[in-house]
């Protein structure tokens, strides 16, 4: 398939300028290369809904950072997403009963407090980070985790105690 009129002329013209943009939106050349090739692709598409008095390159230019932002999303999301290698040793059984016991205590809190208990101790996130998301302040997350922890120790005192010393 042919490229429509102009657009060839258009990426030789701007082509440096957009690949510039690209890799100050994404931060590396080879992520940048993409960002770019994608864009020019879905412009190269919709070249024909651009009028003669609109110029191109701001159009671009949108796509570009639109696209930046997905993939930043799409790498955050990743991040939070464990990948887990396996141990590299045997469990000991307490460890196993241990963890048992806690997962039972974890599910007899409510939903906000459990987020808050695996985003800080499990996934050890600052109070900020866990904040951040969870959607809610600081002081939201400080409170949560307080209470959280207090409940935990009340129902695991004791049982979580004999599996530690055991």
């Amino acid at each position: 398939m042919n490229p429509p009129e102009g657009f060839a002329e258009f990426v030789a013209a701007r082509g440096t300028s957009l690949l510039r943009t690209a890799y100050l939106a994404c931060g590396s050349q080879d992520e940048a290369e993409d960002v770019l090739q994608s864009a020019l692709e879905r412009a190269c598409r919709n070249w024909h809904r651009l009028r003669e008095d609109i110029a191109p390159e701001p159009y671009v230019r949108k796509i570009i950072v639109n696209l930046a932002i997905s993939r930043g999303r799409r790498r955050a999301i990743l991040r939070m997403i464990p990948t887990h290698s396996p141990p590299d040793r045997a469990v000991p059984a307490a460890d196993v009963e241990l963890r048992q016991v806690l997962m039972d205590g974890l599910r007899t809190l409510p939903p906000r407090q459990r987020a808050v208990v695996v985003l800080r101790y499990w996934e050890d996130m600052t109070e900020s980070q866990t904040a951040q998301v969870l959607g809610c302040s600081v002081g939201t997350v400080k409170s949560q985790a307080s209470k959280a922890l207090v409940r935990l120790r009340a129902l695991l005192g004791e049982e979580v105690t004999g599996l530690v010393g055991s």
